[in-house]
């Protein structure tokens, strides 16, 4: 990530043995790679997908970024934190209007502490501002609106995100055809990227953190493959069976499941997208989805929240 300002990155980042004894009875290996240690104030997957974007804005003579995100939006706190530090400024358009005139969150607070204007929108202009149409918030209009500025889409995950994450693989020796990459999914981007830097025989697996995201969620993982390479990939799919209830919503069986693993192995789990991850991977290796001899590499993309 371009500018002296922000702290450096862990990497590699830490990759550790997690096999248990759900997985040992299914033959299968579980092992964590560690990316929400990657960076204090970029975490995780967001860090290796602004990267590229904001060599790119930097590059460009950007001085302003613009991005989307909903209350508790990590991508938000992550564009806040990365353009304070590149001297950048930031705008947040947040889903949800009655926000506006509420208490701050811990995480829209931080975002503002870093510098981020946000403005609340209704999720009908919400969907406008990120559906990529024309219209009251469309591109021309943003641009119109908060002056030149780079617009980053909601989660952050675009071609060159996409071409960022494809490092995650690129830290894991001697991948081959025992062996499965997998993270949560809510944007596509990271998903994309873990699955166009695999070598041959390797195969990523994607979990759904959204509801009804089938069919959509793969397109827009073919449609980053085509447009950061040109082409598409077969060598991926997502599950949609574990999303927990929709986007944001942690049920009581699957935070008890979380708090279990956090006990048994001594690392904390984020609860929106990596509790539903390792979820899933217990279940579908219970289930017989993996052949024995299956090695899971289980990508932590981020931290759990602070309250």
């Amino acid at each position: 990530m371009p500018g002296h300002a922000l702290e450096p990155a862990l990497l590699p980042t830490p990759l550790v043995d997690c096999t248990d004894e759900a997985f040992a009875r299914a033959g299968v290996e579980l092992r964590l790679k560690r990316d929400d240690l990657l960076h204090p104030t970029v975490p995780g997957n967001k860090w290796r997908k602004l990267g590229p974007n904001l060599a790119a804005a930097v590059e460009q003579g950007h001085t302003r970024l613009l991005t989307f995100g909903g209350a508790y939006s990590t991508h938000l706190r992550a564009v806040a934190a990365a353009a304070a530090a590149l001297g950048l400024e930031s705008v947040g358009l947040v889903r949800g209007e009655e926000l506006a005139g509420r208490p701050r969150n811990w995480s829209l607070r931080a975002a503002e502490q870093a510098g981020m204007r946000l403005e609340f929108l209704t999720r009908a202009a919400y969907r406008e501002a990120t559906g990529r149409a024309e219209g009251e918030y469309g591109p021309e209009a943003l641009q119109r609106r908060w002056g030149p500025c780079l617009v980053l889409p909601e989660g952050g995950s675009n071609a060159l995100a996409a071409i960022g994450a494809a490092a995650i693989p690129a830290e894991l020796p001697d991948l081959g055809g025992r062996d499965v990459v997998c993270c949560p999914v809510g944007t596509g981007g990271t998903l994309a990227g873990i699955a166009a830097g695999l070598p041959p025989g390797a195969r990523a697996l994607g979990v759904a953190v959204l509801r009804g995201g089938e069919g959509y969620l793969e397109a827009e993982v073919a449609r980053l493959h085509r447009a950061g390479y040109g082409r598409e990939f077969d060598n991926w799919r997502i599950d949609h069976t574990h999303h927990g209830g929709g986007y944001g919503k942690v049920p009581p069986d699957l935070a008890a499941s979380a708090g279990e693993f956090e006990r048994r192995h001594g690392i904390p789990v984020e609860r929106r997208y990596v509790a539903k991850l390792l979820a899933a991977l217990a279940d579908l290796a219970g289930a017989g989805a993996f052949p024995r001899g299956t090695r899971l590499t289980a990508v932590v993309t981020g931290l759990p929240d602070p309250e």
